[in-house]
């Protein structure tokens, strides 16, 4: 039994290794994909200019596998970043390939258009004086008295922790 459970902690183990070395694979697509409603839009910084084209972006469906099959769209920007976008897609999975003016893959990436819309929000006040974070008053400024009360609170605290350890340590001393 013993062994059995040793064989699957070291499998488990190396199908998490595994797992997460392809993760790093897909990421190094070359382009990043988003959506905004029924807008996918690509950008990539792996294309350089020939002949005064960037290159071209295909938004392909499920039922498309080809580069010249999806909507086309002339890649746009300067040599740090090219972008290119697409409007009114309908709901679904698309798959997106930048194709640069060379006539190399700058990548391919998968992306999902759905109906639902996030909602907006914006801010209509600022905190007058930031945001406080970090020792406990996040809104408030509090006084000298009560950080004193609170640090005698903690005091008490701990002598009454090394005062209880002690007890059961030796429980006929008080």
């Amino acid at each position: 039994m013993r062994t059995t459970q040793l064989l699957l902690r070291s499998g488990l183990t190396a199908a998490a290794a595994v797992a997460l070395a392809a993760v790093p694979a897909a990421a190094a697509s070359g382009i990043s994909v988003s959506t905004t409603g029924s807008t996918v839009s690509v950008t990539t910084s792996a294309c350089s200019q020939v002949n005064g084209s960037w290159g071209t972006a295909s938004l392909l469906n499920s039922g498309q596998a080809n580069f010249t099959q999806g909507r086309q769209v002339t890649l746009s920007g300067t040599t740090s970043l090219q972008s290119a976008a697409w409007s009114n897609v309908s709901p679904g999975t698309y798959t997106v390939i930048v194709m640069c003016a060379n006539n190399s893959t700058a990548g391919t990436q998968s992306v999902i258009v759905s109906t639902t819309t996030t909602p907006t929000i914006s801010a209509t006040a600022s905190p007058s004086r930031g945001v406080m974070g970090g020792l406990g008053g996040a809104a408030e400024d509090y006084g000298p008295l009560t950080l004193g009360v609170g640090a005698a609170l903690v005091g008490i605290g701990g002598i009454a922790a090394v005062w209880f350890l002690r007890r059961r340590a030796k429980p006929y001393r008080l």
